[in-house]
């Protein structure tokens, strides 16, 4: 399979391990853990396979958050709950929503047993140098349940392709805000209003980007995307693309189409059960 064609598989693909973020059950079981809910849940669930590292790293490796959202919880959440227990507690959380959205027979069928073995055979190939929230994913110890191994799996695969998609936006010149506007720009990720509340970009933050991005040609002055910004965009996308395809070079044709086949359908029943907000995040499709 060819770069683009794994790339767009995974827009889909990742869904099933990213809907645990938009699942109650992740700050019900992070918030019985200790943490508060909300970003606290959300920083320390998926920083904590890299252990308890302070804001800084934290920022560095999810790169679109305003740091001082970031340093309103980290280290103190720390201090509320440890990584072991967050790592743990994401997984509760991950396989409640899982079984409460998807048909438990399909869940535990011999599809989804397959597509497990071939997502931690692609997660276990992955290169890790220079990507730290990959590498850390990659360390942890595997469920046992095989729709367990799948969400671990895929989970892995996606930080691995976010790893690489970041350095992409650094070599562009996109720092985070930046990365959110003209991705916001597209009209092909978060509204605008979802981006600076859940990224914690006040207004005024969000508008000086959209200037120094218009100044740029990325954007106009109203920040709609340009051609020339649309363009940059493409080649983020291709380059990341590039970056995230070597896992899959590990099963092979037959086995890469078969770990989509069978990953994209069960994201597309998790969509089809509500995995993610209907109105006010994403630009309606």
């Amino acid at each position: 399979m060819d770069e683009k064609a794994i790339g767009q598989a995974m827009r889909t693909l990742q869904i099933f391990a990213a809907m645990v973020y938009f699942a109650p059950e992740f700050d019900e079981e992070l918030g019985a853990a200790g943490l508060e809910p909300g970003l606290m849940c959300y920083f320390g669930g998926r920083a904590a396979p890299m252990g308890a590292v302070p804001a800084s790293v934290v920022h560095a490796t999810f790169y679109n958050f305003n740091p001082e959202r970031v340093r309103e919880n980290v280290p103190r959440l720390w201090g509320l709950a440890g990584p072991e227990k967050l790592v743990e507690a994401r997984l509760v959380a991950a396989d409640r929503a899982l079984h409460r959205m998807l048909d438990p027979e399909v869940l535990h069928s011999p599809q989804v047993a397959e597509a497990a073995e071939l997502a931690r055979r692609a997660a276990l190939s992955a290169d890790t140098e220079g990507r730290p929230l990959a590498a850390a994913h990659q360390e942890l110890e595997w469920p046992g349940e095989p729709h367990m191994v799948l969400w671990q799996g895929i989970a892995t695969l996606r930080e691995h392709r976010g790893d690489g998609h970041i350095a992409t936006l650094v070599e562009a010149g996109l720092g985070g805000l930046q990365s959110m506007v003209s991705h916001s720009a597209t009209r092909a990720g978060f509204l605008p209003s979802f981006a600076q509340d859940h990224r914690g970009w006040s207004p005024e933050q969000w508008d000086a980007a959209v200037r120094e991005l218009s100044a740029r040609g990325v954007v106009d002055e109203e920040g709609g995307i340009t051609d020339e910004g649309s363009a940059l965009r493409a080649r983020i996308e291709a380059a990341t693309d590039r970056l995230a395809a070597v896992p899959w070079q590990a099963l092979g044709d037959t086995g890469a189409e078969r770990l989509i086949e069978i990953g994209c359908a069960l994201s597309s029943s998790l969509v089809a059960a509500g995995c993610l907000p209907s109105e006010g995040v994403f630009f309606p499709r």
